[in-house]
């Protein structure tokens, strides 16, 4: 029988350590904890890191700080830096503004397939209960669908946890259906890629460049929706000034069969940075 994966969580994050709390507050009520909690943070500010401290005391899972200077959005780069850190073998990336169902590292673990990798979902938690969740510091992850009410959620039915079987590979050979908020793949299969293309600097379409990638390379997509789905945190729009450039860049890739990421894992193992991004707590 195939052995159980260890769970490396990567939670990316950038100054807003509320929300932070909130995500760290959902993954404490996992009914399965990850092997480790990775949050790769895009140059946050001392706040962040005192939050992480604390939660390093109580976590029941490892958790790892890993930082990088403030120099814009460079969500490829920090997260290629946290897999290069993780010491599991399959790696599950969310958002620092998604809030997990107490079954999400659960639910990944069992879809968790060789030759798949997972795309999530979320359900949109709207503005004027975001600002209530961060004010108060709520706890709603562990609620179920029909306890949330229209004003909560934008929808409320993807909620619901569903088998789906073959339907969940439907669309194997599509990269449109995976969100950089919420995915997982091996370990092994993130690396053969060289992770996630850091050439892709602003807002927009990393994740769904690297999911072309993987198809390239033979892997297939399975989708994680009612089971995998995360509640996102309201927030205002990213600046898009990035977002032609990035667009024309996938469309490259779509039109190509590259599989390698020009900029990624193998530049910064090989340049051998000496900054020091790394709170480690064994």
């Amino acid at each position: 029988m195939p052995t159980t994966p260890k769970v490396s969580l990567i939670i990316s994050t950038y100054n807003w350590p509320k929300a932070l709390n909130l995500v760290l507050e959902s993954v404490k009520s996992q009914s399965t904890q990850p092997f480790e909690v990775l949050i790769a943070d895009d140059g946050s500010k001392q706040e962040t890191a005192m939050l992480i401290k604390q939660w390093q005391k109580t976590s029941t899972a490892p958790l790892i700080h890993i930082w990088q200077e403030d120099k814009g959005f460079q969500l490829a780069k920090i997260r290629n830096k946290a897999a290069i850190q993780a010491k599991g073998d399959y790696l599950v990336f969310i958002d620092g503004d998604c809030l997990l169902r107490e079954n999400f590292v659960k639910n990944h673990i069992n879809l968790a397939s060789p030759g798949y990798f997972v795309a999530g979902n979320r359900v949109l938690i709207k503005e004027e209960f975001t600002k209530e969740l961060i004010r108060e510091q709520k706890q709603i992850h562990q609620l179920r669908p029909w306890q949330y009410s229209s004003t909560q959620l934008k929808r409320r039915w993807p909620l619901l946890e569903l088998p789906l079987g073959p339907i969940r590979k439907l669309r194997r050979n599509s990269w449109k259906p995976l969100k950089g908020c919420n995915f997982a793949l091996w370990k092994k299969d993130f690396f053969a890629i060289n992770g996630v293309d850091e050439a892709f600097v602003g807002w927009g379409y990393e994740d769904s460049e690297m999911t072309v990638r993987l198809l390239h390379n033979g892997l297939k997509l399975l989708s994680g929706r009612f089971s995998t789905t995360v509640l996102h945190i309201w927030h205002p729009e990213q600046d898009r000034s990035n977002e032609n450039e990035n667009w024309k860049k996938l469309h490259e890739v779509i039109n190509s069969n590259k599989k390698v990421a020009c900029l990624g894992i193998s530049e910064q193992i090989t340049n051998n940075k000496k900054e020091s991004f790394t709170y480690r707590v064994e």
